[in-house]
């Protein structure tokens, strides 16, 4: 497993404390976070709490992102944007098909299969352990301003210039041949 932080190339953000009751730092995805393809898996997005974020905070994005995956350009598999700075916290399952957990005014994008809703982990079998970097980014804007169909990746392009912090969790999964 790599051991390079993909988000170490972006311009320096503030740290703050991103918690969850799914799945420790570090730790292995229960199954419910697998994608539903998988035995055991559903999809299910994780609980995130945080705390601690950088004064001028205006909003907040969440990204679950696999560099390991072998496509050269890893792998979104789950982005929101426009989450209110009231909010600091993400009940399991709120990246369902609908979002009706999300927050009002918070917006799910297509992740990397198309589709605006959290998608599990399902590394290739014999491929070795993939990292997924669950970050809650802090942004001095109420709204981003992407259009409902950007991809991650327009998303942390516009956020690159307002990111005023970052809180990172990184989970992990395999799938052994």
């Amino acid at each position: 497993m790599p051991d390079t932080d993909p988000f170490a190339r972006l311009p320096r953000a503030a740290s703050f404390t991103l918690t969850s009751t799914t799945v420790a730092d570090g730790a292995a995805w229960p199954p419910a976070q697998h994608s539903s393809g998988r035995p055991g898996g559903k999809d299910i997005s994780p609980q995130l709490s945080w705390s601690g974020a950088p004064d001028g905070t205006r909003s907040y994005a969440v990204t679950v992102y696999d560099p390991d995956a072998p496509t050269g350009s890893g792998f979104w598999h789950w982005a929101v944007a426009d989450i209110p700075a009231t909010v600091t916290a993400l009940p399991e399952g709120a990246g369902d098909d609908t979002g009706s957990q999300l927050p009002e005014g918070a917006r799910q994008l297509p992740n990397d299969a198309r589709v605006a809703r959290y998608l599990g982990a399902a590394p290739p079998a014999g491929r070795g352990p993939h990292r997924y970097f669950v970050v809650v980014h802090a942004l001095d804007v109420p709204v981003t301003g992407v259009p409902d169909d950007a991809t991650p990746a327009v998303l942390g392009f516009t956020m690159a210039g307002h990111t005023l912090g970052r809180a990172v969790l990184i989970a992990t999964a395999e799938t052994l041949a």
